[in-house]
């Protein structure tokens, strides 16, 4: 059988209830409803973390932040260091194994030189390298930390340009940012097909992830919607579309029946308050979890649990709708098996997920694991604990201890840690083991690599 093409999609912070097929009742997500239909639609899939950066290291490394030496959003100066090229990734494996590989959107694992996309094996470029720009001058508001008055208000950073293409910076004034993502990436499906190898397509979308920017002709679809709903509705029907350009870019060169697609969201949607052009205080609260409990920053099921969708026609049975825990840390393995390619030596935390998602089988995992700041998750089959769980950033924990039993509370309402004692004494020795062997690593082998870490990390000037 030939090697097949391997297509990821992932969103920024996109809340679990942001499409159609999740079950919104406002948005509507035509071609990513078709991309489930015609797979499986996950609904206990999990970022890696709660935030960019760590999540986007943890999908292409296959191993917790932690383990692949991004633990923090990282800023978006020309200088920041970030996952560094001796952590194998999905895109230096399968080009070294003979597969084209392409990026089209938002790196955010690094901005200075050796940190880059084409640094980490990927051969086709274009995007940016920040955690977020504005989506039509493509700039970044934070290019160093000097305070600043914009409109009588005092701020920090400086803008930045940041769009690449190629290694090169472009320009591409007045362009929406999510279109343009769209039309490299189906120029570059175009010239695979000219091209005998099999391909890797990495299409990260900025959106929704503030600013919050859409053209008129999305806004207009949802008329009826109040304004932070409308806008966030909006930007994403467009990457709807955007998505639905490249899969019938796919359908048209007849190489979807070979195309492996996965779609998911970094973490969950944000409760941000940030300056953004002006110096105001601007908040960005249009993201839905529906059910779920916390948003981005938090370790409660609304900040991890996302929108996971994956498509392989004729490989995985269409239709489906698959409740076992698997997590971004999973496509590492599972592509690389599709392929397959044995992953080169060196620590893996995910598993190969195939098994579960063509033939029933259950979740590989025995538990998965998360970290932020001070918090710590572990979930284990029905069971899930969080310890210094917050809702949102900088807000003081909920609990000490909070033990839910998601099988029949995936909304983590009712705290079960006092009426489950063993269950509580398990998980969390299993925690705290796992997040002592995550902390010295990080002492003993990532920080002298980057001894300026704590410079690199997100400032506060949009605060």
């Amino acid at each position: 059988m030939a090697r097949p093409n391997l297509v990821v999609f992932v969103s920024d912070d996109q809340g679990y209830e942001d499409l159609s097929c999740m079950g919104s009742t406002d948005v509507r997500t035509p071609h990513l409803d078709a991309l489930a239909a015609s797979g499986a639609l996950l609904t206990d899939w999990y970022a890696n973390s709660p935030v960019c950066t760590p999540s986007r290291a943890s999908l292409l490394t296959g191993r917790y932040p932690g383990n692949a030496g991004v633990r923090s959003i990282l800023s978006g100066f020309r200088t920041t260091p970030g996952l560094r090229t001796e952590v194998p990734t999905l895109s230096s494996v399968l080009r070294a194994a003979g597969y084209r590989t392409g990026w089209f959107g938002k790196w955010h694992l690094g901005a200075a030189p050796g940190f880059r996309p084409q640094d980490h094996g990927f051969e086709d470029t274009f995007g940016f390298h920040a955690g977020s720009v504005d989506y039509y001058s493509h700039i970044y508001y934070g290019g160093d930390k000097r305070e600043i008055v914009v409109n009588g208000r005092r701020t920090r950073g400086t803008p930045v340009h940041d769009l690449w293409r190629g290694g090169e910076e472009v320009y591409r004034d007045g362009r929406y940012l999510t279109e343009l993502i769209g039309d490299h990436t189906v120029d570059f499906v175009r010239a695979c097909t000219s091209d005998d190898r099999p391909f890797l397509l990495y299409v990260p979308f900025n959106a929704p992830h503030y600013p919050m920017h859409a053209p008129q002709l999305y806004k207009d679809r949802f008329p009826d919607l109040p304004p932070e709903r409308q806008i966030m509705t909006a930007m994403i029907s467009a990457m709807d579309d955007a998505v639905g350009r490249v899969l019938a870019e796919l359908d048209r060169q007849h190489v979807r029946d070979d195309t492996m697609c996965l779609f998911m969201s970094d973490n969950g949607p944000s409760r941000e308050v940030r300056n953004w052009l002006d110096g105001s205080q601007q908040p960005y609260y249009g993201g839905s979890a529906g059910t779920l409990k916390g948003h981005k920053f938090s370790l409660f099921e609304g900040g991890i649990r996302v929108p996971g969708i994956v498509s392989w026609p004729g490989r995985i049975p269409a239709g489906q709708v698959v409740s076992e825990p698997a997590a971004a840390i999973d496509l590492y393995p599972t592509f690389l098996n599709a392929a397959g390619i044995e992953p080169p030596d060196g620590h893996v935390d995910g598993v190969d997920i195939m098994g579960m998602l063509t033939a029933g089988e259950p979740s590989p995992h025995d538990a998965l694991m998360w970290e932020q700041g001070d918090q710590t998750a572990v979930r284990r089959g029905r069971w899930k604990l969080v310890l210094n769980g917050r809702l949102v950033e900088r807000e003081e924990p909920q609990d000490e201890v909070f033990l839910a039993d998601l099988t029949a509370d995936n909304g983590e309402r009712v705290n079960l840690a006092h009426s489950h004692p063993e269950t509580v004494d398990e998980l969390r020795h299993l925690a705290e083991t796992w997040r002592d062997g995550i902390e010295e690593r990080w002492r003993s082998h990532w920080l002298p690599r980057i001894p300026d870490y704590a410079t690199h990390v997100q400032p506060a000037f949009m605060e």
